[in-house]
C-alpha cells in the first residue's frame, strides 16, 4: 500500500506540473509521516481506486490525505504529512510552496483531526527521542 501510494503522490504531482516547478526550483519532496488504516482486504489482482489530495498545510508541512476504494468501499485510508527539502541543503517553507504555485483556495482548511493526529505523532516522536537520549 505505501508503495503505490508513493506512486499516488507521484502521479498528482506529474499531472498538475507541480513536479516540474519544484524540480525547476531544486526541490524535492520527503513523507516525514503518515498512518494508513486498513478497512477491508484486496486480493491480488484484484482492482481498485486510489484517490489523492492535498487536505491542508499548517507553517511546517502539507497534508494529503489518500484513500484506497474498490467501488463505494473503502479499503484503506491514509493521511500523509510532507515537506520539501533543497538540492542543495535545508528545507523550504510551506510559504515558499505557495509563493511557487499559488495561493490555494481559501477552504482549504487543515481539518482538526488532521491537526490532533499531527500533534500526537509528533509527541510520540519526542518521546522515542527521549528514550533514545536516556531520559
Amino acid at each position: 500500500y505505501l508503495s503505490i501510494m508513493d506512486l499516488g503522490r507521484m502521479d498528482l504531482m506529474l499531472r498538475s506540473g507541480f513536479w516540474k516547478r519544484i524540480t525547476d526550483a531544486g526541490w524535492y519532496p520527503v513523507v516525514a509521516g503518515q498512518t494508513i488504516t486498513y478497512r477491508r482486504s484486496l486480493t491480488l489482482g484484484q482492482r481498485f481506486d486510489l484517490v489523492t489530495r492535498v487536505i491542508g498545510y499548517d507553517e511546517r508541512w502539507i497534508y494529503m490525505e489518500q484513500v484506497f476504494r474498490r467501488g463505494d468501499t473503502v479499503i484503506a485510508d491514509a493521511i500523509v504529512r510532507a515537506r520539501f527539502l533543497r538540492s542543495s541543503g535545508g528545507s523550504v517553507d510551506v510559504q515558499e510552496v505557495l509563493d511557487l504555485v499559488g495561493q490555494p483556495p481559501a477552504d482549504l482548511v487543515l481539518p482538526d483531526w488532521a491537526e490532533t493526529w499531527n500533534r500526537e505523532s509528533s509527541a510520540h516522536s519526542r518521546a522515542l527521542a527521549d528514550q533514545n537520549r536516556g531520559r
